[in-house]
């Protein structure tokens, strides 16, 4: 059995993954406080609408940067691609927070938001190639998943820290402080760890051995299978991830809860992850990828017309932050292992490269619109359970996308002693008995 790799080269790598997502998810939910800085309007909701399309448009150019940097990563190695993609996230996390309000330079506002928000898409669409890649081939064969799920596990930290901190300044200031400065305080407190991050990075391992032999890969239909079940399972996986995160403004524009109540479920959706994500992960070592998987998507997609409806009936904390732990505890035990599954489908020459692009295409698509159409979907028919329709689809879809889906954990391939056809990931003599 390999050992296990350095505490401080893991931490390096899920920095980087927490980053992104404190600062995706404090965006999210001052969304409506970035709105009225940015893109002010007479027009009730306009504003909202307006900035979160800004957050969306930073979805356009991951698949760019997954190309460029992902590619890097197979070509020059995962650490030199993680380096580029953090200096990159770190621009974006510290410029946006120290932009001007509309009222100060006009329209340098709104288009200095849009320029980082591309910039740190491009950045965070080839981050995740590398740095998935990266943790797994440091990790022992029998816990890749739980190595891997370790990415999950940091972003959800994040989200628990975002929602502290949103709740904390919500306590203590007033709307006009909040929409004035007090989410800039939310952003730059992020952007604090980025020297930090770098620094560790700059100490990392390198992971790609071009020395390795390897199997020679799959006919081109078997790569196109592998690129369609994963755009469709990462779909699915995203465009839930990113409704959770919607909640916050959900609840405090749609439901017209307090602000202080409705940071709580940012919070309470990333603390419920935080356990989830990595017991996922473990739990798929133990008994494959597919069973957890698939049993939390069926759970999910029974629960959520319920949760939603008591949620528009009661409106109250206790009733949010059960929805919100219910509904997170289900999704997460099963989306990092997504990321597992596909991750091992593909071989080490192209693994960066791929699972890159395939997570860029699905969350530019899917994940990037999510907060967006269901704002719209609500706004156009004033119905509150609209976002349980959108997840509840987008699951039935991951689920019909997951039954074809082959396994890849080693302990069940090891244990029907054959690989996939299609698998192209080569024996590893360090591997131990299953």
């Amino acid at each position: 059995m390999r050992q296990h790799p350095p505490f401080k080269q893991v931490l390096a790598v899920i920095v980087g993954n927490g980053l992104e997502y404190y600062d995706f998810v404090t965006y999210a939910f001052f969304a409506s406080q970035i709105g009225r800085a940015f893109f002010p309007s007479n027009t009730p909701g306009t504003s909202l609408l307006a900035s979160l399309a800004t957050f969306g448009v930073g979805f356009l150019s991951r698949p760019l940067g997954a190309l460029v940097i992902g590619r890097l990563g197979d070509r020059l190695g995962r650490k030199p691609a993680m380096l580029l993609s953090f200096f990159l996230i770190g621009v974006g996390v510290i410029g946006l927070p120290l932009i001007p309000p509309y009222a100060s330079i006009g329209i340098y506002a709104p288009l200095l938001a849009i320029v980082l928000r591309l910039v740190q898409g491009f950045a965070l669409g080839g981050e995740v190639g590398p740095s998935t890649a990266f943790l797994m081939e440091v990790a022992p064969p029998l816990r890749r998943g739980l190595y891997v799920s370790l990415q999950a596990t940091s972003a959800d930290f994040a989200v628990f820290v975002a929602g502290l901190v949103g709740v904390g300044l919500a306590s203590v200031l007033d709307t006009a402080a909040l929409d004035a400065w007090g989410w800039r305080v939310a952003l730059l407190l992020g952007a604090s760890i980025v020297p930090f991050g770098f620094f560790m990075r700059r100490r990392m391992e390198e992971t790609l051995k071009p020395s390795v032999p390897e199997m020679d890969g799959p006919p081109p239909h078997g790569y196109a299978r592998i690129v369609v079940l994963g755009l469709v399972l990462l779909s699915t996986a995203t465009t839930t991830n990113y409704l959770l995160q919607y909640m916050t403004t959900y609840a405090s524009v749609t439901l017209g809860m307090p602000a202080k109540i409705a940071f709580g479920a940012t919070a309470v959706i990333g603390l419920s992850g935080v356990f989830c994500d990595s017991l996922g992960g473990w739990l798929s070592d133990r008994f494959g990828r597919k069973p957890i998987m698939i049993i939390p998507w069926m759970f999910l997609a029974v629960a959520v017309f319920p949760t939603f409806w008591m949620l528009d009936q009661l409106r109250t904390g206790a009733a949010l932050y059960s929805a919100c732990g219910l509904l997170a505890s289900i999704s997460t035990l099963s989306s990092a292992t997504v990321i597992v599954a596909i991750t091992e489908s593909l071989p080490q020459r192209v693994r960066s490269g791929g699972l890159a692009l395939i997570y860029a295409l699905a969350i530019s698509v899917f994940g990037g619109s999510a907060q967006f159409t269901v704002a719209w979907l609500i706004r156009a028919t004033g119905n509150p359970l609209a976002p349980a329709w959108y997840m509840f689809c987008g699951v039935i879809i991951g689920l019909i996308a997951l039954f074809q889906l082959p396994e890849t954990a080693p302990v069940k391939v090891r244990a029907t002693s054959a690989k996939p056809a299609w698998s192209t990931t080569p024996p590893d003599p360090n591997r131990g008995p299953a």
